[in-house]
């Protein structure tokens, strides 16, 4: 099935969820229907890190709305970001990222293709 007529999509805020990767997830668009891409929105609380991972096969970029924070990708230099960065992560490098700000970092993960759960891999050392 795939997508056929305009629509307009609302996420409720009551939607937010905890994911264990160790921030708060709120889909603003990830459908069966639409394969290609994804996009949620991501917060990660003051002095939060989220935990060392990879998608497989999923390109992923993180662009940032609020705050500022250092995040870590294989094969890129760590800096800090804050609004307007876009952080592009290429599918199966190792990533997280660190909000050494003083209030939440709040970003776009767009993905493409769609983010599945399948394609998630935790590689934080225990």
């Amino acid at each position: 099935m795939t997508l056929e007529r305009p629509l307009i999509h609302s996420p409720a805020e009551s939607d937010e969820y905890f994911m264990e990767e160790g921030c708060f997830i709120l889909e603003g668009w990830n459908r069966p229907e639409d394969p290609a891409l994804s996009i949620a929105r991501a917060r990660v609380e003051p002095g939060e890190r989220t935990r060392l991972h990879r998608l497989v096969g999923v390109v992923e970029r993180y662009l940032i709305l609020v705050g500022v924070g250092v995040p870590e990708v294989e094969g890129l230099e760590p800096r800090r970001v804050g609004p307007g960065d876009l952080v592009y992560i290429p599918a199966g490098a190792a990533q997280r990222i660190e909000n050494d700000g003083d209030c939440d970092l709040i970003f776009l993960a767009i993905c493409t293709p769609r983010f599945t759960p399948e394609v998630y891999q935790d590689i934080e050392p225990d």
